[in-house]
């Protein structure tokens, strides 16, 4: 594998859908293109709800992850169990620094990882920003997810998890937006114009598109004016299970229950596009909306972060 792959990637950028299937089909393609065999840490960053989980069952397939999601805690890390003797022991191991914690130090989690990286194991973290001062070194790809998912190969100079992290919290707020306005234009066309739910979603920055095979027949207009009454109605949007949301009282289908703000009133300065655009390239028809403001936050602002502290006098003494 030439060493040049690894010096060069510096980062590459992607939009983090927001739902399982596009979750899963982009993780997919990030593996295949970023991810080496010799790949013995990794580290995934993001705040609770960015889909960190969803991300990491796609870059590994059948990897039994160790948090605890649905509340119920069924087996202890397997981590901590690794016998490097046993020739026949689980290559991958997952764990997830937040919530080990809550039963082990540190240093514990630091040991275990350690341990592991030494029998040549490989070993996911997620939350790795936090575990990353107790090991000392970096991972060998970071993946960060906030609106966007941030892919990096850091070498001796960085970048540091916590700069990808200060990224990561900053856009995570208008992915949930975003989500949450998608959906809540879906179920209007669904209950209110008898435009069933669309199948068909991309992403544009601090936004949404919806798009169609067939031009709907919808005033734009009035679907905003009906939106904007929504928002200031500040329905509950409330996770039922795996693949519905609640919005106020009406149950939907939602591939990433987790990823909404609280209430449609969170959802800031939502802008409809004021006519559809369409796609002469895929003959797509695009309902096109953006949430937030436009200041600059994300992958453009990355380079103005600064490095996590305490990283310099590591190094120093290293």
């Amino acid at each position: 594998m030439p060493s040049i792959l690894k010096e060069t990637l510096i980062y590459a950028v992607y939009y983090a859908p927001r739902g399982r299937q596009r979750m899963h089909t982009l993780a997919r393609d990030l593996a295949q293109r970023h991810l080496y065999p010799s790949d013995q840490l990794i580290g995934v960053i993001g705040a609770e709800g960015a889909g960190k989980s969803m991300l990491i069952r796609g870059l590994f397939p059948g990897l039994e992850l160790t948090n605890d999601d649905a509340g119920v805690n069924r087996r202890s890390t397997p981590l901590y169990e690794l016998d490097t003797n046993d020739f026949f022991a689980a290559h991958t191991f997952h764990i997830d620094v937040r919530y080990e914690a809550a039963f082990h130090q540190m240093y514990e989690i630091a040991e275990a990882v350690n341990r592991a990286i030494e029998s040549e194991r490989r070993v996911v973290i997620e939350h790795f920003d936090l575990l990353y001062p107790y090991l000392g070194y970096n991972a060998a790809i970071l993946f960060a997810i906030g609106e966007e998912v941030i892919v990096s190969r850091p070498t001796f100079f960085g970048p540091y998890p916590a700069a990808l992290k200060r990224v990561a919290d900053a856009t995570i707020l208008y992915r949930q937006m975003a989500h949450s306005a998608e959906d809540l234009v879906t179920m209007v066309l669904d209950y209110e114009f008898g435009i069933k739910r669309p199948v068909l979603h991309s992403d544009v920055k601090h936004g949404f598109v919806i798009t169609f095979t067939e031009p709907p027949d919808i005033d734009v207009a009035e679907l905003d004016a009906r939106i904007r009454s929504l928002i200031e109605a500040d329905l509950p949007i409330t996770y039922a299970d795996e693949n519905h949301i609640r919005i106020g009282e009406i149950m939907m289908e939602c591939t990433g229950p987790r990823i909404h703000v609280k209430s449609t009133g969170c959802i800031e300065n939502l802008r409809l596009v004021p006519r559809l655009r369409y796609d002469h390239i895929t003959h797509e028809h695009m309902l096109v909306g953006t949430v937030g403001s436009d200041r600059t936050v994300g992958f453009e602002s990355i380079l103005q972060a600064l490095p996590d502290d305490g990283h310099e006098s590591r190094q120093s003494r290293s």
